[in-house]
C-alpha cells in the first residue's frame, strides 16, 4: 500500500476516533431502558391521576437519558461549607438585583404581602436563590432530568419516579407540555423552581385567566410561592434566625444541622451555653445549626419561620442565604421598616 494511502486512511480514523470521543457522555454510554419498570409505571401513574397509558408510553419513549444531569445530581452546591455557598447568592449584583426587583415589582408584591403574610423580600429573596430573578429557569428538559434520575438514580429513583408520574398528570390538567418544558437538573420549574408535585398543590392563578403560569405570569409566581409559604406556616412578624452567641465549653448541640424544626426554647438554649447575640424580648422556640464560616464555626439560633423556608429547600444552607437576602433587599428599600421588610 502507498504511503500517501496510508497515511489518508491515518487520518480518517483520527478524526472518525475523535468524534466517537467528542460525544456527549449520555450518547455514548446510554445505560439500557427497562421495559419492566416503564411498564410498572405506566400502570401506576394511570391508575393514580388517570393519564391515558398510551399518552404514558408515548411520554416515557421520548425521554432522554442524560449522564450530564446525574453529574449534576452527585455535586450540589449546599454540599459546600457554609464560607464558600454565601458569596454566590450575598454579592452586590444579586442583592442590587433584588431591590430592583422588588422596586419595579413593588405594587403587586405588597399585594400578595397583605393578602398572605409572606414578606415581599422574602419572595423576591427565592426567585433570587433560585433563577436569579427569573433569568435562569433551567437548561433540561424535565421530562428528560425526571426520568434520567427516577430511573437510572438509584440513591433518589422513587422520589424523582413520583415526580414524573406528577409532571404527566400536570401535562394532563393543565397547558404544560412535558416535551417543551424547561427547568433544572433535578426537574424544577418556572422562577420558583417548582417541582411537578409543588406546582400541582400550591401554584395559583393569581391573574385569573384560568392558568397557573410560573414562566410569564408574575401575579401566579409570586401568589404561588407565597401561597407555599402559607401552606407550610408560616407565621407573619416572627423572627426567622439570629446570630448566637456560644458560652466556653458549651457542649455542641444539633450535630450536624439535622433538625431544623424548633425542638427547643431560648431558655433550654441559654440553659446549654447558646444565646441570641441581640436579646429578643421572650422565649421563642428553637434551634440551633453550626456553619463553617469564614474565620471559623458561625452560630444561629433558628425559629419556626426558618424551619418554613427549609421546606422549599431542606439545606439550612439554603434557607439562610434566603433569609441573609431578604434582608439585604429590604435594608435597601426606601420603605424599610414597612411591609417589605424582612420579618
Amino acid at each position: 500500500m502507498h504511503a500517501k494511502s496510508m497515511s489518508a486512511q491515518l487520518v480518517a480514523l483520527l478524526l472518525s476516533l475523535s468524534q466517537l470521543l467528542s460525544l456527549p457522555a449520555a450518547e455514548a454510554a446510554a445505560p439500557k431502558r427497562s421495559a419492566e419498570a416503564e411498564a410498572a409505571f405506566v400502570d401506576e401513574v394511570h391508575g393514580k391521576y388517570g393519564v391515558p397509558k398510551d399518552v404514558l408510553r408515548r411520554g416515557l419513549a421520548d425521554a432522554r437519558y442524560q449522564q450530564s444531569i446525574i453529574d449534576a445530581i452527585t455535586r450540589p452546591a449546599e454540599s459546600m461549607p457554609w464560607s464558600k455557598y454565601r458569596p454566590i447568592f450575598m454579592n452586590d449584583k444579586r442583592i442590587q438585583g433584588g431591590r430592583d426587583f422588588l422596586r419595579e415589582n413593588r405594587e403587586l408584591l405588597l399585594s400578595v404581602e397583605r393578602d398572605t403574610g409572606v414578606p415581599a423580600s422574602i419572595i423576591v429573596a427565592i426567585i433570587g436563590v433560585e433563577t436569579n430573578y427569573g433569568s435562569i429557569t433551567g437548561k433540561y428538559r424535565v421530562l428528560d432530568a425526571l426520568y434520567t434520575l427516577g430511573f437510572h438514580y438509584p440513591k433518589r429513583a422513587e422520589f424523582f419516579r413520583s415526580e414524573l408520574g406528577h409532571l404527566f398528570a400536570l401535562a394532563n390538567e393543565e397547558h404544560v407540555d412535558p416535551n417543551s418544558v424547561m427547568g433544572s437538573y433535578a426537574g424544577a420549574m418556572g422562577w420558583g423552581q417548582f417541582m411537578p408535585s409543588s406546582y400541582r398543590a400550591y401554584a395559583k392563578d393569581g391573574d385569573g385567566d384560568g392558568d397557573r403560569d410560573l414562566w410569564t405570569s408574575k401575579d401566579d409566581i409570586f401568589r404561588s410561592i407565597a401561597n407555599y409559604f402559607v401552606a407550610h406556616k408560616w407565621r407573619a412578624g416572627e423572627p426567622v434566625a439570629e446570630p448566637a452567641v456560644r458560652a466556653p465549653g458549651a457542649a455542641a448541640l444539633n450535630a450536624g444541622n439535622k433538625n431544623l424544626k424548633p425542638d427547643l426554647d431560648l431558655a433550654k438554649l441559654g440553659e446549654r451555653g447558646y444565646r441570641p447575640k441581640e436579646a429578643m424580648g421572650r422565649d421563642w422556640p428553637a434551634n440551633l445549626i453550626t456553619l463553617e464560616g469564614d474565620t471559623g464555626p458561625e452560630y444561629w439560633i433558628t425559629f419556626h419561620n426558618f424551619y418554613v423556608i427549609s421546606r422549599y429547600n431542606r439545606s439550612p444552607l439554603y434557607s439562610l442565604a434566603v433569609y441573609q437576602l431578604a434582608q439585604a433587599i429590604a435594608a435597601g428599600d426606601p420603605a424599610n421598616g414597612g411591609p417589605v421588610a424582612a420579618q
